[in-house]
């Protein structure tokens, strides 16, 4: 863990912040050498699936194997 002043904290925060965020280190910010905040990196987001978010949505009604026999579809109707 990184240990700053807060002058320099506050002089340069949106350089250590994104310092922060990237190392995913902490940060101890310090005023006259007692620590008086942490800056910690924040938790990342949950991955979004992609693959297999549609399942258990569909339903199968009837025999999917069955013979199609006795139905005439537009296609062939001419």
């Amino acid at each position: 863990m990184d240990v700053i002043a807060i002058s320099e904290f506050k002089a340069t925060c949106l350089k250590l912040l994104e310092k922060v965020r990237t190392n995913g280190e902490s940060l101890l910010v310090t005023k006259k050498g007692e620590p008086i905040a942490i800056v910690s990196p924040a938790p990342l987001p949950p991955k979004k699936r992609r693959f297999g978010t549609l399942k258990s949505t569909a339903k199968i009604k009837g025999d999917i194997k069955a013979p199609l026999n006795d139905i005439t579809w537009d296609v062939l109707k001419k």
